[in-house]
């Protein structure tokens, strides 16, 4: 994927010379692939947890049961919240959920 953005890159520092419209368009692409991209392809350490295939993809894995209760009750407050402050959404939600 690095290799696509840098070679897109070029090629548009290249066509800038005649337009520089297309030197803000490869500022954007550097940014919007230094801010959205480079996370998700950088291989994981072994030392650090691997999640599992069932679990939440939002965070890793728990170092500790304990922390993992914190984590699931505050998850918990938050969807109560939601229910108390959006009431029809909340129905609409079960009620498609049910189908």
């Amino acid at each position: 994927m690095g290799t696509i953005v840098i070679s897109g890159t070029v090629v548009l520092v290249v066509l800038g010379f005649g337009n520089p419209i297309y030197w803000l368009a490869a500022v954007a692409v550097l940014f919007l692939y230094v801010q959205y991209g480079r996370g998700t392809s950088a291989p994981s350490s072994p030392s650090s947890p691997s999640s599992p295939s069932g679990g939440s993809p939002a965070g890793p894995t728990p170092a500790s049961y304990r922390a993992y209760r914190d984590r699931r009750d505050k998850q918990a407050r938050w969807e109560r919240r939601y229910r108390r402050e959006r009431p029809f959404e909340s129905r609409r939600q079960e009620r498609e959920k049910s189908k």
